[in-house]
């Protein structure tokens, strides 16, 4: 894994050389990332993860000899702690490829940039892929192999990694709405998809309906709705304006909108906008929280699963307020705990939980058992 300067080891899988060049120059632009290895096609990509043991891997899907989706879980057997990043299109297939590949195991997906241009230094590429890269492995979780351990390192070894990361308190349950909620409300970001195969299946015959906001583009969002079906034998699609809300159905906000709600007298219904991103996020937790909020005060049940940012945590913040419940995932299971940390750590929640537990809980929330 990384080694004693702190440096964050790449290994770049390509079938482009002038790809792998360009993005070899845009990651070591900042000093504490280094590619150690480029290889052209998965079957070699298997090889160098089992030698190098990268902590991260951008990985192209479509290459000659061994294509990205058959090389993705043989290159996570060779170097199980890589976190690996998958290359796609934003083609309809490319997006059903790209959520394959998340349930096989890779932690997120990145439109690929179309030539060397657009992965230039300062371009927003570089902005989003180095924060990513930082995001999935950041300082704390470096580790260095030559320096002894000093004291205070080894007493941090043996804690808790979310006290690592900064402490947190579980709110007051007492004081929250007990009852049956009217809705459970998932907020998701890197990670996401596999963390929310994992809860939903345990939601199935739900008599309320489940709504989610996951950072996602266009396509890829109605894909994945598609895919949570497959998984869970729930009813899910990709919101829609004038969609009404069914109980016991699951509907994703569709990349590009922010899903918010209104209230008819007889039914809750879908409200795509297309206003600004909000915490540079488009769709975002935060406006479909609110959106709830306003209808149906504490009686929702919040769920912010792992992810990059801070998106969902302010409107959780409210939704408590009124004495909603929220839960969290915990920094050991989340791909990167951003979001569930901010929350936890604003003190809000009811519980902080591993990821094998949230759909149980949610299911012990709403149905009793």
């Amino acid at each position: 894994m990384s080694n004693a300067n702190n440096e964050i080891h790449v290994m770049l899988v390509d079938d482009s050389a002038v790809i792998r060049g360009a993005l070899t120059r845009l990651l070591e632009s900042s000093p504490d990332i280094k590619v150690t290895k480029s290889v052209p096609d998965g079957s070699l990509a298997i090889k160098a993860a089992e030698h190098t043991k990268p902590d991260i891997v951008i990985l192209d899907i479509e290459m000659p000899v061994m294509d990205g989706l058959t090389a993705l879980p043989k290159i996570l057997e060779a170097s199980p702690q890589s976190k690996v990043i998958m290359f796609s299109s934003l083609t309809e297939k490319g997006a059903s490829v790209t959520l394959e590949a998340l349930k096989l195991g890779a932690v997120e997906c990145l439109v690929k940039p179309s030539s060397a241009q657009d992965v230039g230094e300062g371009s927003p590429f570089q902005t989003q892929l180095t924060s990513l890269i930082k995001n999935l492995i950041p300082a704390n979780k470096r580790h260095t192999s030559q320096a002894p351990a000093t004291p205070i390192a080894q007493e941090n070894a043996q804690k808790p990694k979310s006290l690592l990361s900064g402490s947190f308190q579980l709110y007051n349950d007492n004081l929250s709405f007990k009852g049956k909620p009217k809705i459970v409300a998932i907020g998701s970001s890197t990670g996401g998809p596999q963390a929310l195969f994992n809860v939903l299946k345990h939601c199935k015959d739900f008599d309320v309906p489940i709504v989610i906001t996951q950072h996602m583009p266009a396509t890829f969002t109605r894909i994945l709705a598609e895919h949570i079906e497959q998984q869970t034998g729930i009813k899910a699609q990709e919101g829609q304006t004038g969609m009404k809300v069914e109980a016991g159905q699951i509907y994703v906000a569709p990349g590009g909108f922010h899903m918010l709600f209104t209230w008819d007298d007889t039914h809750l219904t879908v409200k795509l906008d297309e206003g600004a991103p909000v915490n540079f996020c488009k769709p975002a937790v935060d406006t479909m929280m609110d959106s709830l909020i306003k209808i149906y005060g504490q009686k929702i049940l919040g769920v912010i699963l792992t992810g990059m940012g801070h998106d969902g945590a302010e409107s959780c913040k409210r939704l408590v307020a009124e004495k909603g419940r929220v839960i969290a995932q915990d920094e050991e299971t989340s791909v990167v705990w951003g979001m569930p940390g901010a929350t936890a750590q604003a003190n809000i929640c009811s519980a902080v939980l591993p990821i094998n537990d949230i759909g149980p809980w949610i299911r012990t929330a709403v149905i009793g058992k």
